[in-house]
Order: C-alpha cells, then structure tokens, then sequence
C-alpha cells in the first residue's frame, strides 16, 4: 500500500529534491501541500495535481494522509514537526531539526508520545567515502585520532543563486554554518569518534548579508582531539574536503579529486607512499531509510542520534560566534 504524504512546504531548496525522491519510490506518492507561502505552495500543488490547504490544521486532519516531508522554514520546525506528530503523520525533515537542543528535545518527546516515525535527512551519512572512512577508522589503521577536518563550500552568496530568504537570521537560525555547515559538522563528530566538550566558533560576512557567509568552527575533546569544521558561500572551487589524522596514520579524500588516500605505519609499505583506496558504494538514502522504518515499524536511531548531536554542536558555535568564548556543551539547556 503506498504512502500517502503531505508535504509541508517548499521553502528549501532541496524541497524538490525530496518530492522528486517521493515521487520516484514505489511506496510513496505526494497526496496534498501545504506552504506558509501561499502563493508558492499553491503553484507547487498545481504542478504535482494535488490540492493546496491554507491551514496545515486541515491537511493533517485528512486520514488518507499518512507521513509528512518537512522544508519548512527552520524556525518553524518544533511547531510544524509537533502538529504531524501529534496528527499521527511520520516525519522525514530537512536538517537541522531545530536550532536549539531544547527544541529539538521536545520535539523527539511529541514524537516518541505518539509512536511516528522521523527521519533527518543527514544525506553524507550515506555517500561510500563516509562508509569507506568510517571502515578504514573501525580498523584502526590511523592509530589514535588527533585531528579532523571537514569543508564545504559553494559560491551560493558571490554568484546569487541562493534565495534571498536564504540570508534571513530569523527564518534560518544562522547562515553558511547552520545550512551547509551541517554537512561537516556532523561528519567531524562522526569521525572524531568521541565526546566533544566544547566548541569555538567565527563567522565572517563577506558579502555583508545578515547572516555568515564563511564560517569555520574548532571542536575540543577529552583526549586532546581536535575537529575543524569549514563552510562558505562564497567560494567558486573550494573542494568538498576530508582530513582524518591520527597517530599512526593520515586518510586524504577530496584534495581536489574524489579519490581517497591512506597512508599508515600498520600496513607494510604504506608509510612510505599514500595508497589509493576505493570508495564503496552509497547505502539507502535517508528517505528511502525512512520509508522502511514505517514499513517495518522500526526507529531511525542512530539518525535520530546524529541529528539532537548536531543541533547541539551549531547551538553551541552559534552562542560562541556571538559571545567570542568556547561554549562548553554541558551549558547548554536541555
């Protein structure tokens, strides 16, 4: 039986990229819109023959609707995710889930009170060279983890292709961290492989706009681990980059070609020369994870996990771009 999805607005700009993968899955057909833009959302219903609501309230009451897609601006996220939660509607977003970590805790509550399925699109957590880099870690070929560095950067602000609503502080939540930044943000945490403690953070505006257009942030561990994370809109041919190094060893991916390289001590030859290694092929999107938890009525735990850390960590570099200070994660309100 296919499922039935409302989709709750087009103001991001992978909200077609997502009804494109809903309208592509065997299991899933767009049934309804709707948009706080009305105008958008009512052009986008005509496009896809299915009806417009100008209340959300209506479009969740429909029983035939069974899940929602959310692109909604980011500060109406905690009120449009807890509307489908509390309708009954599962729930595949667009990150961040909120940019607060006590949003985002109220937020998993609504959706744990009433047994819906969520899913974050978190995307890079899928793609091979994360998969490749994760294999070579669990391995331990670096030997100890000291430093990670991820970057991805676009000429969105220079070259004008963003939207404009895309630079509106109160609509996003921030600029070039909170939208691209995400991307290495999450994949840093990740490949650091432990707790981070703190985070320091500085934002530029290059273009003038209201929020950043080039931001890096500094994450602190325990063990004296440090993760950087780089994003920007203003960049023309900035290489989507990965840097993991550690004791015993350095992995390379993106410098500028999409080959990932490993050189250790633990492998006979390969500390005199850097080895090439092959990706391995993407695994499910997270949408299409997303359709079998409902169908197997399972939980996107370990995704669920990533996203609430995430939102810490930008809820922490944005409070320390503001305040000039690390922000130590134990401050933050949960």
């Amino acid at each position: 039986m296919s499922i039935r999805i409302g989709k709750i607005s087009f103001w991001h700009v992978h909200a077609w990229d997502y009804t494109k993968q809903a309208q592509e899955h065997s299991d899933t057909e767009i049934a309804a819109v709707w948009d706080e833009d009305g105008e958008r959302g009512r052009k986008a219903a005509e496009s896809l023959n299915v009806p417009f609501y100008d209340s959300l309230e209506d479009m969740l009451a429909r029983k035939d609707i069974d899940a929602v897609i959310v692109d909604a601006p980011t500060q109406m996220h905690r009120e449009v995710i807890i509307a489908a939660a509390r309708a009954g509607k599962h729930i595949f977003t667009e990150k961040v889930v909120a940019a607060s970590l006590n949003e985002v805790n109220e937020i998993l509550s609504e959706v744990a009170e009433h047994g819906v399925k969520l899913t974050v699109s978190l995307p890079r957590l899928n793609d091979g060279y994360t998969l490749s880099v994760t294999d070579i870690l669990s391995q331990g070929l670096l030997g100890e983890i000291t430093y990670v560095r991820v970057r991805l950067s676009h000429n969105g602000a220079t070259a004008n292709w963003l939207p404009e609503h895309f630079y509106s502080l109160e609509q996003c939540q921030g600029g070039a961290l909170i939208d691209l930044g995400c991307h290495p943000m999450y994949l840093t945490r990740l490949f650091l492989g432990q707790e981070v403690t703190g985070v320091s953070a500085s934002f530029g505006y290059v273009t003038g706009k209201e929020v950043e257009d080039n931001a890096v942030a500094t994450l602190y561990t325990g063990s004296g681990a440090i993760g950087v994370v780089e994003a920007g809109f203003v960049n023309s041919y900035s290489p989507f980059t990965i840097e993991v190094h550690g004791t015993e060893g350095t992995l390379l991916y993106g410098t500028p070609e999409a080959k990932l390289l490993v050189r250790s001590t633990k492998v006979a030859d390969q500390g005199a020369a850097w080895n090439e290694t092959p990706v391995l092929a993407n695994r499910d999107s997270a949408f299409e994870q997303w359709v079998a938890h409902i169908q197997n009525n399972t939980l996107a735990s370990d995704n669920i996990q990533a996203a609430t850390e995430l939102t810490r960590l930008m809820e922490a570099a944005n409070l320390s771009a503001k305040a000039g200070r690390v922000v130590r994660l134990a401050e933050l309100k949960s």
